[in-house]
């Protein structure tokens, strides 16, 4: 029997277990989708932390229970209700979980996350910066923040405009939903596996002795091969990377929604209706969040991104979108201010000002 070292608190959010030559977190809340907490998040990174210096943890691997998500995003009803209140959850929580998604994108040992099922918003901080994302036919990749008067976090500003042509800034501003093997295709994921070998390839890694990077990356590449589903599919956005490219490369949102009215595509219209929907103020941020994030570190991102974050709880869009989308369910918010023309460069820059002390320390 390999040595199996249980640590959990006393709700069991989160499990961490050394497993053979690995360090295992399994996201344990399958009630709520694996939603990330900040009780989740402090027991993860510690954790993380200790397992890159132990000379005995060779990778490390990210997992959701339950089999319906890897994690569907942060608890965001919970920082709403804090943040209204102005508890200092609201800070502590997006501090703490950028310090986590950095400690993943500069993790010195190789870090596998399973990305089966829902994969949203926090699910993707913690899973996307790693060295090898392992995507099912059931994964469902979406960054959906637009809609709740929030802005694809937790890294997005890094990873979105780095996807290919103009993908990420589509992925941004409408929160379309990917699935399967398009996870792979768009760049998401490295790897495809069919969801019935996941525990077999699970096992497999646990058990290599000693292995290095590309021991791992065989084993990872030996399954994706072998792996079925959907293997003739085409990526369901090609037929319209063309349009994206040329829509999505605007400066402005309004070009944006201009260049979508001008195509006039069944495609373009679909997509200018939803995001006619999203905050005006959400769009503009996340515009220019991609635009600045494209040159610039991870770490740099997630500055920028903390300031973002903490100007959104003071605002009021967030917590109209949380209550229409999460609590009261009306699907309708009501968005201050309601449209992109009222949006004024002057509102925009105050979001990305400096916080000075209270920056993000990485």
């Amino acid at each position: 029997m390999y040595r199996r070292s249980m640590h959990m608190d006393a709700a069991g959010e989160v499990l961490l277990e050394r497993r053979g030559c690995a360090g295992v977190i399994t996201l344990n809340r399958p009630k709520f989708l694996n939603a990330l907490n900040l009780n989740m998040i402090r027991h993860i990174y510690p954790q993380l932390k200790n397992w890159e210096q132990d000379p005995e943890t060779f990778l490390i691997i990210i997992k959701g229970a339950g089999g319906k998500a890897f994690c569907s995003g942060g608890d965001i009803r919970v920082i709403s209700e804090a943040g209204r209140a102005n508890q200092k959850i609201a800070q502590d929580f997006f501090r703490e979980e950028y310090r986590l998604n950095n400690a993943i994108g500069s993790c010195q040992k190789p870090y596998v996350a399973l990305i089966h099922g829902i994969t949203m918003g926090g699910g993707v901080g913690v899973s996307v910066h790693g060295q090898f994302r392992v995507a099912t036919e059931k994964s469902l990749f979406a960054m959906p923040e637009t809609a709740i008067g929030l802005f694809p976090d937790v890294g997005g500003g890094y990873f979105l405009p780095r996807l290919q042509g103009k993908l990420g800034y589509f992925l941004a501003l409408t929160g379309f939903r990917l699935k399967g093997r398009d996870v792979y295709a768009a760049g998401i994921a490295t790897h495809f596996v069919d969801s019935e070998k996941l525990g077999m390839l699970e096992e497999d890694l646990i058990a290599l002795k000693s292995p290095s990077k590309e021991n791992i990356a065989d084993v990872l590449e030996a399954y994706h091969t072998k792996s079925k589903i959907d293997q003739d599919k085409s990526f369901i956005l090609e037929e319209h990377m063309d349009k994206i490219n040329s829509c999505f490369s605007a400066n402005t949102v309004e070009q944006i929604i201009e260049n979508l009215q001008q195509d006039g595509s069944s495609f373009a219209l679909e997509q200018l209706k939803v995001i006619n929907k999203m905050s005006p103020t959400s769009l503009k941020i996340t515009l220019r969040q991609l635009m600045e994030g494209s040159s610039k570190t991870l770490q740099e991102v997630l500055i920028m991104e903390y300031r973002l974050s903490q100007a959104c709880m003071g605002g009021h869009d967030f917590h109209e979108g949380v209550r229409a989308v999460l609590i009261d369910k009306d699907q309708s918010p009501k968005w201050k201010p309601a449209n992109l023309k009222e949006v004024t460069e002057e509102d925009l820059n105050s979001y990305f000002k400096s916080l000075a002390s209270n920056d993000l320390k990485l």
